[in-house]
């Protein structure tokens, strides 16, 4: 599975579509794999909390996560990385754990 067949040129990774087992593993593979000082955008049926609390363990001020305006019953996050990560082999969840 690569990011580049699911992030639109509009820097928008649609994942409502996804089962959790496949979602959670793609957008922490996305932000692995993106390069510092690039974004991207999830749009998602429900808010990832766990996934930012996820980002702020493993990656500390290595990014930004900004909420944008949505329609009623999606959420859309803009995920900015700010530097290179440490370690560049990082283990992957495999599923959102209840969200």
């Amino acid at each position: 599975m690569t990011t580049e067949n699911y992030i639109g040129a509009d820097r928008v990774l649609d994942v409502r579509e996804l089962d959790c087992s496949s979602k959670h593993p793609l957008l922490v593979k996305t932000f692995i794999e993106l390069p510092a000082g690039e974004h991207f955008i999830i749009r998602n049926d429900h808010e990832p909390a766990r996934l930012r609390d996820q980002f702020a363990a493993q990656w500390p001020g290595t990014f930004t996560w900004e909420k944008l305006p949505a329609e009623p019953g999606e959420f859309r996050i803009k995920i900015t990385k700010l530097k290179p990560l440490a370690e560049p082999e990082v283990p992957v969840a495999t599923s959102c754990e209840g969200h």
